[in-house]
């Protein structure tokens, strides 16, 4: 009767368990980020290492995020990667958790002149990690120019006429402000510009609207644009350039004489976040230096850990300019906030919207 009873308790209990197992939930990490920034490659690993799952939604643009954070979305997602230029508005209007970096072991190895720069540093509070930098390059077809291209200048030639790509991004105004000379002898006046300077390089970018065969708002969009050879250059991200040479494009990127603009991308753990545990968790995985060489060879994004260079040839850490970064980044005018963003989006704004 007993072997019999046990016989019968056996299935039963096992049915049970699975039931109970079936009931659980997976934790599902919501990300609100840059392309790029979740590809299965490196996700994956931290998906199996915590059994849960990591959901992506991608911005085209600063602003977007902002917009999206400030309309409600804080709570819908759990980590996002503003860059420098929004970064410190995110963390003082309180959308953002502030950081205990004690959650954070790997933060100790990432670049002292990236973690000692104040732009996710608000109320004696650290907001932030950073996490990836890099340039806004100039890129073109190769088939299109005899020699490399050395100023956004170009963009303006009349041969190129319809033939040109920018993004639909505040950057586009940085460059147009650069190639005015807005940005001597100060480049942090890039981010200050006065009424009578936004006004110069409204009229600038008008003048280029003739050229412009479309205003890109994804990476793929624009990796699109040159696939079907309806635009020859672009101002462009380096995955966008590592995404072109796998399909064997004929690609070329460099940063012209005028020098270009370039951000810092932070993670951040949003206020509204109702899993902050497995988000830190998340933040240290993506700074631990394995994971950051993962995602340059996905990004071509110089890493926030300089460490990540062990596990690289000695061609890609010259390529990602790892071993002389001081000189590089001197090329390079990290975006900062932008006191009067509303009025350079009013500029923008008009910008697209003329005929």
């Amino acid at each position: 009767m007993i072997t019999r009873r046990s016989l019968f308790l056996f299935p039963l209990a096992a049915a049970l368990l699975l039931l109970g197992s079936c009931g659980k939930k997976t934790p599902t990490l919501n990300l609100l980020v840059w392309e790029g920034y979740a590809d299965p490659s490196f996700v994956r690993g931290f998906e199996e290492q915590y059994h849960c799952k990591v959901s992506a939604s991608y911005m085209g643009s600063s602003d977007e995020l902002v917009t999206k954070l400030r309309g409600g979305s804080a709570g819908t997602y759990d980590v996002i990667s503003p860059s420098s230029d929004v970064a410190t508005s995110i963390a003082s209007a309180g959308l953002a958790q502030p950081l205990d970096l004690a959650k954070i072991p790997s933060y100790s190895q990432l670049s002292p002149q990236l973690v000692s720069l104040p732009l996710v540093r608000v109320r004696g509070q650290v907001y932030g990690v950073p996490f990836m930098w890099g340039p806004d390059p100039l890129i073109y077809d190769t088939t299109a120019f005899a020699q490399p291209p050395d100023t956004w200048n170009l963009f303006w030639d009349p041969k190129y006429r319809g033939k040109i790509s920018v993004w639909d991004d505040l950057s586009t105004v940085y460059m147009a402000a650069q190639v005015l000379g807005f940005d001597k002898p100060d480049p942090t006046q890039l981010y200050n510009l006065t009424d009578e300077q936004l006004e110069a390089v409204k009229k600038k970018l008008l003048e280029l609207k003739p050229n412009i065969r479309k205003m890109w708002s994804t990476g793929g969009e624009l990796t699109n644009l040159f696939q079907n050879h309806e635009i020859v250059a672009a101002m462009g991200w380096p995955l966008n350039t590592a995404d072109l040479r796998k399909l064997n494009f004929p690609v070329g990127e460099t940063i012209p004489k005028e020098n270009t603009t370039g951000w810092i991308d932070h993670l951040m753990i949003t206020a509204g976040s109702e899993n902050k545990d497995l988000a830190y968790k998340f933040l240290e995985y993506m700074v631990q230096a394995k994971t950051q060489k993962l995602v340059t060879d996905k990004t071509h994004y110089v890493p926030a850990n300089p460490q990540a260079a062990q596990y690289m040839t000695p061609d890609e850490v010259k390529i990602l300019h790892l071993d002389d970064v001081d000189n590089y980044q001197k090329r390079l005018y990290f975006w900062q906030n932008v006191p009067r963003r509303a009025k350079y989006n009013e500029i923008w704004n008009e910008v697209k919207a003329a005929q």
